[in-house]
């Protein structure tokens, strides 16, 4: 089992649990993860979501061997239903963030309600260097929370974001001691039940009101862009260069890419 999914005392806790491999997520884990999400969304008795992964580490992105094999080329992808059952989650989801959490692992905080991070936490969201291009709306999100200029150059370059810059870009609410990060969650969640939930669910509602429809729009558009790119050469030579443990040559992939345009023609 690679998520796990707890219902107590009004809290849905959902884990990555795969920390063998650094809670990278399968097509497999989207699916649970969307699921699990919608049925907190049913169950009246559900008041917050925490979502977290192993203490040394929270996400380490997509599992790119499951990603090659299955890529989220369409709006019916698991990802892409995951992505969409967090965007719309109607009660309060908080993040426990421990360790890294790279390129989902961390557009899908930008979707959260409130984030609490380990001050040792790193991010990052390095989606050029692999020929590809942002999703989960973060083309949009990251920009309106860091503003443009630290929004480009952390997606531009795909550079670490420390803990303290991603509190300074308002990635994240608070930075906690490794071991009470988890805690520190639960215990903002357990502080919901004792709210009117119509009332949370309504303020919700109100405050990505403006944004749902821009939301996405973003994600469709990126998704659109991200299909195509995944089948480039550039693509094509970061991913193989990622699994090949090497550096990769994209001088040789755009080149590759022109004498196979010369040869169609």
């Amino acid at each position: 089992m690679t998520i796990r999914v707890q219902v107590q005392d009004g809290i849905t806790r959902i884990e990555l649990a795969r920390p063998e491999r650094k809670n990278a997520i399968t097509a497999e884990m989207y699916g649970q993860l969307a699921d699990a999400l919608a049925a907190a969304a049913r169950d009246d008795a559900v008041h917050a979501v925490v979502v977290h992964g192993s203490p040394t580490v929270f996400c380490a992105g997509n599992d790119i061997h499951d990603f090659l094999e299955r890529p989220p080329v369409s709006g019916q992808s698991p990802s892409v239903r995951f992505m969409r059952a967090l965007a719309d989650q109607e009660k309060p989801v908080i993040a426990a963030v421990n360790g890294a959490a790279v390129g989902i692992g961390t557009t899908m905080l930008m979707h959260c309600d409130l984030v609490y991070c380990a001050d040792d936490a790193m991010f990052s969201m390095p989606f050029v260097s692999l020929g590809l291009c942002p999703e989960f709306a973060s083309s949009m999100l990251v920009p309106l929370s860091a503003g443009y200029h630290k929004a480009a150059e952390k997606l531009l370059f795909g550079e670490p974001i420390s803990a303290e810059e991603a509190l300074e870009m308002r990635i994240v609410n608070r930075l906690v001691p490794p071991g009470e990060v988890l805690e520190y969650a639960m215990h903002q969640a357990r502080r919901f039940r004792a709210l009117p939930p119509v009332a949370l669910r309504e303020t919700k509602r109100l405050l990505k009101a403006g944004q749902r429809a821009a939301v996405h729009l973003a994600m469709e558009s990126e998704l659109v862009t991200f299909s195509r790119l995944l089948g480039s050469p550039e693509s094509h030579e970061a991913l193989s260069a990622f699994l090949e443990r090497r550096k990769p040559d994209f001088a040789r992939a755009q080149s590759g890419a022109v004498n196979s345009t010369s040869t169609k023609e």
